[in-house]
């Protein structure tokens, strides 16, 4: 089969389509041919050479896909070869088969297109566990989206919404700032302007957020904690800006306001932790996917063969949505 790798590590031009063994179908798997996947900040960063793949998975790209079921494992019940299909993955995912525990994989709504379920797994799944399991996210919760723009964050001003709670973002411009008003944000700012501190004290009342969602680090450490309420949450899943908090932060201010400091990665965690999640994720999002007031947001279709220019569009933080390859 064919599988996208970096050879070696590198900017967009290390990607190569090389030749690799399809995986073998085991008892309680699925065996599934490819038909679309996403891109990641982690495929970015894998390709780098920064972020490795945990122990035993493939050095194969790619950390979400949809297609149809080629072969069911034994012991496998309720799927058949031919039923279109999307899930999570640790790796391989650019590539043209994969195989999943079955559990992971999620029945596509008949009127999805791969391209769109390409886009929900990892983005969807990332802000689910985020919201809900680690935020405990309940009607009436004022969150702070960061990078609102991105696959993470689209999703994530979309789960607010469903819950009932508020959502407030942030992002780099004028048009993704409009994408994430569309997708039901309260208000947003544009973070070229500065601080969002005053900003959004200002739009709570001076009360803050109860949960932040965090891609960027320390530089907005110190103010988040100026901005999260009492008993609010810091959900860490990004340090796009920097790891290092500066000299002069004080234990003080947790104590203060009792607040919840959180980091987490999905990548990493155990088969069962993903599992769970995708069966609570289901059981709320599905019937949401299916008739419409959940969707994708899709920024652009790629070829296979144009993964670089796809990287490369990744790399310019031009996109609305996420980024997806065809196969």
């Amino acid at each position: 089969m064919r599988a996208i790798v970096a050879e070696p590590f590198g900017g967009p031009e290390a990607l190569r389509i090389v030749e690799r063994p399809a995986p073998l179908c085991a008892a309680g798997e699925l065996l599934v041919r490819v038909r679309a996947t996403a891109l990641n900040r982690a495929d970015l960063l894998q390709r780098m050479g920064k972020y490795p793949p945990p122990p035993g998975v493939t050095d194969v790209l790619g950390l979400e896909m949809a297609g149809e079921v080629a072969e069911v494992g034994d012991g496998v019940e309720g799927w058949q070869v031919g039923d279109r299909v999307c899930a999570l993955l640790p790796g391989g995912g650019y590539a043209e088969y994969v195989a999943i525990p079955a559990g992971m994989a999620l029945r596509l709504p008949e009127a999805m297109t791969f391209e769109e379920a390409a886009a929900i797994p990892e983005a969807f799944l990332t802000a689910f566990l985020n919201l809900w399991t680690l935020g405990g996210l309940r009607p009436g919760h004022r969150v702070l989206v960061h990078a609102a723009a991105s696959g993470v964050g689209t999703a994530a001003i979309q789960l607010v919404r469903e819950a009932g709670a508020i959502a407030y973002a942030t992002a780099g411009s004028p048009e993704k700032l409009a994408a994430a008003s569309a997708l039901g944000a309260a208000a947003g700012w544009n973070y070229r302007d500065g601080s969002f501190r005053d900003w959004l004290l200002a739009q709570t009342d001076g009360r803050g957020v109860d949960l932040a969602l965090d891609f960027v680090g320390a530089p907005y450490f110190a103010d988040h904690l100026a901005t999260l309420a009492i008993d609010g949450r810091l959900l860490v899943i990004g340090t796009l800006g920097g790891a290092a908090v500066k000299d002069g932060f004080s234990l003080g201010a947790l104590l203060a306001k009792r607040l919840h400091l959180i980091g987490t990665t999905l990548r990493s965690r155990p088969l069962a932790d993903k599992l769970a999640l995708t069966r609570d994720f289901a059981a709320f999002a599905w019937p949401r996917f299916e008739d419409g007031r959940l969707r994708a947001v899709v920024d652009r279709v790629y070829a296979f063969e144009d993964v670089a220019a796809a990287h490369r569009r990744m790399e310019s933080n031009a996109n609305i949505g996420k980024i997806v390859l065809r196969l």
